[in-house]
């Protein structure tokens, strides 16, 4: 038996809150949901860390929503980055219109390449033009894909 569910929505640590609030709204379009600090109690259950303090952000924009959880406690955070291919590893893949524009814009925010721009082979997304980004803070990799045009 499978259990019904949906995604409600997708956690990324960070650590610059306000930076990141910045990047998802200003450079990619997502609109701010709610921004608080959690009670520490709470959070040290859910998360078994012993000490934490979380200050938490929703940005949304269509049915997608990003939780952005910037913690103040404990301060024996690792800085961890692994590579795409490293267990783990995750990514945001976000549509865009524009590549060549898109690609100008988050440059100068400035995101950082991870590889280069290729052109899909194959999948359903076969004849458009994808990149991946890394964010300079926490090394959050986001995938730019132009879809294929149509017609």
């Amino acid at each position: 038996m499978t259990i019904t569910c949906t995604v409600n929505h997708t956690g990324i640590t960070v650590r610059d809150l306000d930076r990141s609030i910045a990047m998802f709204c200003e450079l990619f379009g997502f609109e701010m949901l709610d921004r608080s600090p959690r009670d520490p109690a709470i959070i040290s259950t859910v998360t078994g860390v012993n000490g934490a303090e979380v200050d938490i952000a929703y940005v949304g924009k269509g049915g997608t929503r990003f939780e952005l959880l910037a913690y103040s406690a404990p301060a024996d955070a690792a800085d961890l980055r692994p590579r795409p291919h490293d267990l783990g590893s995750l990514h945001i893949a976000l549509n865009v219109e524009d590549m060549d524009a898109a690609l100008e814009k988050a440059l100068s925010w400035p995101l950082e390449h991870v590889g280069q721009e290729v052109q899909i082979d194959s999948g359903p997304n076969k004849g458009g033009r994808i990149i991946y980004l890394r964010t300079p803070e926490e090394g959050l990799i986001i995938e730019l894909i132009q879809l294929p045009k149509q017609g």
